[in-house]
């Protein structure tokens, strides 16, 4: 068997199609106000999302930006977040920028990278001019764009030959204790916005291709139940919701073999699809 991380991810892609997508526009209208505040949810939890969250594989981010065939290129970091895409795409060489709209995620990444650039904006409105980076790069938030308005946006600013990259760190719910984890771990508003329907296309864009990358962490009992705290779906309920949750979840950690004991490694799946401007 080929140890070629690339490859491996090649072949998860067989057993894993029915992955889909929703953008922001085709939310229902019911959803739209849940939509708006879990996508806002993230900056009031900035430093735990900068200490909980996974990073993403290496091999993954070399994939994303392999077509542009060039060891240095420039890269935006869109809705950057606290910068964790940006830590791997600066580990393969690349130059990066960051927007991010929200102020609390912004003022993070700038305490963790200094000397980089971090603009507020969001992909429907990108603070840089024309033509100017080699790659877009979406880490765990292209679900929340409005799709019709960003795209056109993100091919504006990418240069000829350039490369839109979406990624997304998720459970490997094909190992039973995860698909059990992700069960205990449902709040009330888990299936209440679709984040789920449809592969992104865009005229402007050539059909996106795919690929998943295993990945992992390293958790405790304590880590794991603080990381899942971070996610939309645990920051907008209520308080009462919130402390009920994260206690059925530590109590399931603390009573499983798998976890019980100590540190050990959460299997994760990266999914990473990559397109280039028409």
């Amino acid at each position: 068997m080929s140890d070629d991380p690339a490859a491996a991810g090649r072949r998860v892609v067989s057993r894993r199609r029915e992955w889909r997508v929703t953008s922001a526009n085709e939310w229902s209208v019911e959803d739209t106000e849940l939509r708006a505040r879990r996508a806002a949810s993230f900056g009031a939890e900035a430093a735990a999302y900068d200490e909980h969250r996974p990073d993403y594989p290496l091999a993954g981010i070399r994939w994303a930006l392999e077509p542009l065939g060039k060891p240095d290129p420039e890269v935006l970091d869109l809705g950057a977040g606290t910068g964790k895409l940006t830590a791997g795409a600066l580990a393969v060489g690349a130059r990066v920028t960051a927007v991010e709209p929200d102020d609390g995620m912004r003022a993070a990444f700038a305490t963790r990278y200094p000397g980089l650039t971090a603009l507020a904006g969001t992909a429907e409105s990108i603070p840089l001019p024309d033509d100017s980076v080699d790659a877009v790069l979406v880490g765990q938030a292209l679900h929340w764009f409005d799709q019709e308005r960003a795209f056109p946006e993100i091919a504006r600013v990418l240069r000829p030959g350039g490369v839109l990259a979406a990624f997304w760190n998720t459970h490997a719910v094909d190992v039973e204790w995860v698909a059990e984890l992700d069960r205990v771990s449902r709040s009330g508003v888990s299936f209440q916005t679709r984040t789920d329907r449809g592969m992104p296309s865009h005229p402007l864009f050539e059909e996106f291709e795919r690929s998943d990358f295993p990945h992992g962490q390293r958790r405790t009992v304590e880590s794991l139940t603080a990381t899942i705290g971070t996610h939309s779906h645990t920051l907008v309920v209520s308080p009462r919701e919130r402390t009920e949750l994260l206690g059925r979840i530590t109590e399931y950690l603390r009573g499983i073999p798998e976890t019980a004991a100590g540190e050990f490694d959460l299997p994760l799946r990266t999914l990473v699809i990559r397109a280039m401007p028409r």
